[in-house]
């Protein structure tokens, strides 16, 4: 048996009392998580739902999600986590295209009403047969807000709390993550208990270790580093996870101080928020005193930041790389190895780099050349796609699509992106969605998608749009339908209207040249 799942059941048997979830006031033990785990893999099995099956979780960084995830691996299930800022379209799309049986949604907020983005976009979907609401206010909840949606809270009642759990080949899908790797519609990258548990033992063993961890969970749990690197392997750990639903310098210093967080993990525009919020000297010194560990991933950290962090906080930040594709870890600046300021470091333990042509082909020396990875960390494949699988995978090596360069110590280091992908803020976006989207508005008769450079989120997403003869529309009208069609991170920001687009003779739009 090697389901993910043993990670709460070991820490929970061995430290039963201890925290481990803190979300404002409340306070989770390790023994309760793994009593409510136990009784949505209870309620799962009531309902039908096995080994295999898929259950979606859109649910920010709240007790909720981990009880959810282990809950259903616990059950042989597949957890499919969504971002929380996805629309009723898209998670429609999520739901089907991965065939998922069960829903479990948070409720959202004023601001942000995924309740109800859930329900209509599980309204679309024939095969999901489930929808349990998350509810905002907790066990206080004792009606849905909803009508229809069946409260988290009530089905859980008179589930048993204790159960076995489903025994699982290493191989076995244990989680399916969503991206599009570099075009087209998001594919479901399937990584298995094995892919998992190892990038969390590897991962362990990257960062100084504490008697008793406290780690700051800021990064979105429906994220691949957030979800491995601060949330699995804090638990792995048996640490003590702070959860912060949404990134904000201030609240994040606050608790921070407040809770002697000892391990920060982030994306380069969070430390670069850290660094420019104006943080009361106390605040600073009380950090300092606490924060041993810092990690950055998600885009290329700019040196100044790190400088600067290292200024402020007295702690260096450790930075790495990889994909939800490689679970994600694949390559680290090791802590017994020296660091290098704008490299992502040395392959982890198990795991081969190497730098290659279009063709496959190896490059040797310095490069550049296009990163493929090979190891343990490298999923099955695409859930369904048995052609972009074959496209992304042969011999065992999985291309990124991130070109690298590798110095004489063997240290790679990021300098292009073979493809077109933007990344905003540390989320992936797809120009290619973006673009068939736009051009489904009547005044858009053609659409190039481009990332230009940003102060604080790296990348801004920017559209060049041809308008449909005789079309008025603003910049400003168009920028507002691009907000209700897409999540928060991936509508145009900024809008230009040309003419005419670059194009090459066979009518491929030049976008080097629009960038």
């Amino acid at each position: 048996m090697l389901n993910l799942s043993v990670l709460l059941s070991d820490a929970a048997h061995e430290t039963p009392d201890r925290d481990a979830l803190v979300f404002g006031d409340m306070r989770l033990s390790y023994g309760l998580l793994e009593t409510v785990a136990n009784q949505v893999a209870n309620l799962l099995v009531s309902r039908g739902i096995g080994p295999g099956d898929k259950v979606a979780i859109a649910s920010p960084n709240l007790p909720y999600f981990p009880m959810i995830y282990f809950g259903a691996l616990k059950a042989g299930a597949v957890v499919v986590p969504l971002n929380v800022l996805l629309k009723p379209r898209e998670i429609a799309y999520h739901l089907g295209d991965s065939d998922a049986k069960a829903f479990f949604c948070f409720e959202g907020t004023p601001e942000l009403a995924l309740g109800e983005a859930g329900w209509a976009g599980f309204g679309e979907v024939e095969g999901c047969e489930h929808f349990f609401l998350l509810p905002a206010a907790g066990l206080a909840a004792t009606e849905s807000p909803i009508e229809g949606a069946e409260l988290f809270w009530q089905a859980l009642g008179g589930q048993n709390s204790t159960f076995e759990t489903v025994l699982t080949a290493p191989d076995d899908t244990a989680v399916i993550l969503y991206t599009s790797g570099t075009t087209g519609q998001p594919k479901g990258a399937e990584l298995s208990h094995q892919n998992l548990l190892m990038n969390v033992m590897v991962s362990d063993t990257l960062f100084d270790r504490g008697l008793h961890d406290t780690f700051l969970v800021t990064l979105p749990l429906f994220h691949i580093f957030g979800q491995t690197c601060i949330m699995n392997v804090g638990i792995y750990r048996r640490a003590t996870l702070v959860l912060v639903p949404r990134f904000e310098p201030k609240a994040v210093v606050e608790v921070m101080v407040k809770e002697r967080v000892n391990l920060f993990g982030g994306v380069p525009t969070m430390y670069w928020a850290l660094l420019t919020d104006d943080t009361a000297a106390e605040d600073v010194a009380a950090i300092s005193a606490s924060l041993t560990v810092a990690v950055s991933g998600g885009s290329a950290l700019p040196l100044e930041v790190l400088k600067g962090v290292k200024a402020k906080f007295g702690v260096d930040i450790l930075e790495g790389y990889g994909l939800s594709e490689t679970s994600p870890v694949a390559s680290f600046n090791r802590p017994d190895r020296p660091t290098k300021p704008g490299s992502i470091g040395l392959p982890i333990w198990g795991v081969e780099l190497r730098l290659i042509d279009d063709e496959w082909k190896t490059i040797e020396g310095e490069g550049p050349g296009e990163i493929a990875i090979r190891g343990h960390n490298v999923m099955k494949g695409y859930y369904n796609r048995p052609e972009a699988t074959a496209d992304a995978i042969s011999g065992g090596w999985f291309r990124t699509g991130d070109v690298a360069r590798r110095d004489d110590e063997g240290y790679y280091y990021i300098i292009d992106r073979s493809k077109d992908m933007i990344i905003r803020g540390g989320f992936n976006v797809y120009p290619r969605e973006i673009e068939e989207v736009l051009m489904t508005h009547p005044a858009v008769s053609l659409a190039a998608v481009v990332g230009v450079p940003h102060e604080s989120h790296g990348e801004e997403i920017k559209a060049y749009v041809i308008r449909t003869p005789g079309s008025q529309t603003t910049e400003a009208e168009l920028i507002a339908w691009g907000k209700e069609q897409f999540a928060g991170y991936k509508y145009p920001r900024v809008v230009e209207f040309r003419d005419a687009l670059p194009m090459t003779a066979t009518g491929k739009i030049l976008k080097r040249e629009l960038r």
